[in-house]
């Protein structure tokens, strides 16, 4: 999309773009033509969220957490303060609240007003993190969900529902897979998914992931 913004007279004729993208594309000619929007910075939001926020931010905070304890000890306490110390300014959280997983406690994250997401160390949302089944049969049926997503617990885990909110957004730590002793911070990061730091998966296994 970022090159895009530059040809506001392409012709859609041969394009293989969507009907919705094309009426985006459109709009986005529209708004350039009539000084509303500077492409430079339309290019320069379109390059943070494809490099500098995502998935890969969370699994670094998480394999931190892992890694010290007492980076982990902050995190849960303070998980803004704690995130963007490690970032080093490379992103911003803001309201952010750290839950942990354990053996005993699956945590689980949900918006059940809207879509309300811990952007800046997820990334843009999955399509089923909005949709409307995930955002009112999590607070029902959880571990049902949860099955869906392939995740099966013990009977006796007690499972942790959250609700994001515009003031408040949550990121789960989830627990270090068994094998991983001696595994650098990098290492360890790659095992982490997002929808691990969402609660609705868990992290790789050591199996599934060359060093």
């Amino acid at each position: 999309m970022a090159a895009e913004s530059h040809h506001p007279h392409d012709h859609a004729e041969g394009s293989e773009l969507s009907e919705m993208q094309l009426r985006v594309r459109a709009l986005e000619s529209i708004l350039v033509e009539k000084g509303y929007v500077d492409p430079a910075a339309l290019d320069q939001i379109i390059e943070n969220f494809e490099t500098k926020v995502g998935p890969h931010i969370g699994a670094r905070i998480v394999a931190r957490a892992w890694v010290d304890p007492e980076f982990k000890r902050r995190l849960l306490e303070d998980a803004d303060n704690a995130a963007n110390a490690l970032s080093a300014g490379e992103t911003e959280t803001h309201h952010l609240i750290a839950v942990e997983n354990t053996p005993q406690v699956h945590n689980i994250v949900v918006c059940t007003l809207c879509s309300c997401y811990p952007w800046s160390v997820l990334g843009l949302p999955p399509v089923w993190y909005k949709s409307t089944p995930y955002r009112s049969r999590t607070v029902i049926d959880p571990k049902g969900v949860l099955a869906e997503f392939g995740v099966k617990l013990p009977p006796e885990t007690e499972i942790r529902i959250w609700d994001s909110t515009a003031e408040t957004r949550f990121l789960v730590v989830p627990m270090r897979p068994a094998g991983t002793d001696g595994w650098s911070e990098d290492e360890l990061a790659r095992l982490v998914t997002r929808d691990s730091m969402v609660g609705t998966g868990l992290p790789r296994s050591p199996g599934e992931v060359k060093r």
